[in-house]
């Protein structure tokens, strides 16, 4: 039985919007109501694409879209305290609101909790990749381009973790294409993740757009064998999967080319443009205040400010806590080129390729998103691959960066009214920020401009 989708009384619909932040999520909130005839106005403390927009692995993977916080948590916490190099990276320090946050999130970790995080994250995923070629057919000059994405193990064992979650992925109303490609009779098994051995020669996505096939039979991409093996993998990397139906995307210029296109219809992006409040009123619209400008008022509010989202957001009545995860990244020359994505999982390491570079990002460190950089998290992300990888200059390093991506207790977004009227918040999706953007800017708009809450979102209420 469908629940039906929840309104709120609010007339008539807005003339006029203020988003505040310039990243994917933002600018796709200020796009969607651009097309409904709305008015928009953007402003961002430093620029477009400035946070963790712009250097992230720009995967648009909704089939691995899925809570972070998991039963394994309690394997690899410990070591996230005593090992600076792991992965997960929790400082050693007395932080009561991380602590609270991080028993929160320690909560969460359970089969029962992440399956039902999943099953609310699902219909937006389902969304994720149509919300991509809307943006493409109706104006924003930026491509998505289709994988295989390559997943590589050291054995079989270390495989059968990520195996098991995507079957949980499916098993939640996704199709999730996963077939092993590193043995000579792969061709022949059957596909899916309960066979992991699957070979067919071509799989459509989500909207219909053949990925580039990587059987043994057909032309594989170059810079990879007869299967579809990159060369930049070492001999090391025994079991190799490829995942099918998903697309990436170089993740500044696309949000870039995204901001370009709400300034072509008419949006104001103001950038040093640092907001440190809103002021609501009933019928009389919203006052965003700026620091050392005047106020911009307009009809109604997004806050779409990434891990910064509470300093805003909390006075607002959104009490869920938002931890900046932080991720780090590079890019590096390759022998080879490299054209297709390259995820191991038990390093937490997901390469992409980025400008005829090859981007290597990595960690989740938990610090506050405005930090300073740690270079010893860039040492951890090269420790763990070194030996994964060959024809990869690790040490002709451009481009190193973090960013902080906003994770949540419950591994659901914030999407939707505060209880100011007018204002909105659009944040909290952890490490799906820029897949699932596009659709959260739609399903945003739709509820700003009719009062209904489209029953994608209705998990992510912000008052929750």
């Amino acid at each position: 039985m469908t629940t039906p989708s929840r309104t709120t009384t609010r007339s008539p619909a807005p003339r006029t919007a203020v988003v505040v932040g310039a990243g994917m999520v933002g600018l796709a909130t200020a796009w969607h109501l651009q097309r409904r005839g709305v008015e928009v106005t953007v402003l961002d403390r430093e620029g477009v694409a400035a946070g963790s927009s712009w250097g992230n692995a720009g995967w648009l993977t909704p089939g691995m879209a899925m809570p972070l916080a998991d039963p394994t948590l309690w394997t690899y916490a410990p070591k996230a305290l005593l090992d600076p190099a792991a992965p997960l990276h929790i400082p050693a320090r007395l932080d009561p609101r991380l602590w609270s946050f991080l028993a929160r999130f320690a909560t969460h970790a359970t089969r029962r909790a992440w399956d039902r995080a999943m099953a609310a994250l699902t219909p937006i995923d389902r969304l994720a990749l149509d919300a991509f070629d809307e943006l493409a057919a109706h104006g924003v000059a930026a491509r998505s381009t289709p994988g295989p994405f390559v997943i590589g193990f050291e054995d079989e064992k270390q495989a059968a973790p990520f195996l098991h979650e995507i079957a949980q992925v499916e098993a939640a109303g996704q199709v999730v294409p996963l077939r092993r490609i590193d043995r000579p009779d792969d061709a022949a098994r059957p596909s899916g993740p309960s066979h992991p051995g699957a070979g067919r020669v071509e799989v459509r996505d989500a909207v219909g757009h053949a990925s580039r096939s990587t059987h043994p039979g057909g032309p594989a991409p170059e810079g990879t064998d007869a299967v579809g093996r990159p060369a930049q993998l070492t001999d090391r990397v025994r079991a190799v999967y490829a995942l099918e139906g998903q697309r990436f995307v170089e993740p500044g210029p696309f949000v870039g080319a995204l901001g370009d296109a709400v300034r072509a219809r008419g949006g104001r992006i103001v950038t040093g443009a640092t907001v440190t409040g809103l002021r609501a009123q009933e019928g009389r619209g919203v006052q965003v205040l700026v620091d050392g400008q005047d106020p911009v008022v307009a009809d109604v509010a997004v806050l779409a400010t990434g891990a910064w989202l509470p300093g805003l957001a909390k006075p607002l009545g959104v009490r869920t806590l938002v931890q900046a995860g932080r991720g780090y990244s590079f890019t590096v020359k390759t022998d080879v080129p490299v054209e297709q994505p390259i995820y191991l999982p038990s390093r937490r390491v997901a390469c992409t390729p980025y400008q005829g570079r090859f981007r290597i990002a990595g960690t989740m460190e938990f610090r506050g998103p405005d930090e300073p950089f740690q270079p010893r998290r860039i040492e951890a992300i090269l420790a763990s691959v070194r030996d994964l990888f060959q024809g990869v200059d690790l040490d002709d390093r451009h481009d190193e960066w973090v960013g902080s991506r906003p994770v949540t207790p419950d591994g659901l977004p914030l999407v939707g009214a505060t209880r100011a009227p007018g204002v909105y918040v659009a944040g909290g999706h952890g490490m799906w920020g820029i897949v699932l953007g596009p659709a959260t800017g739609r399903l945003l708009a739709e509820q700003i401009m009719t009062g209904t809450v489209p029953p994608e979102i209705r998990s992510f209420d912000p008052l929750r």
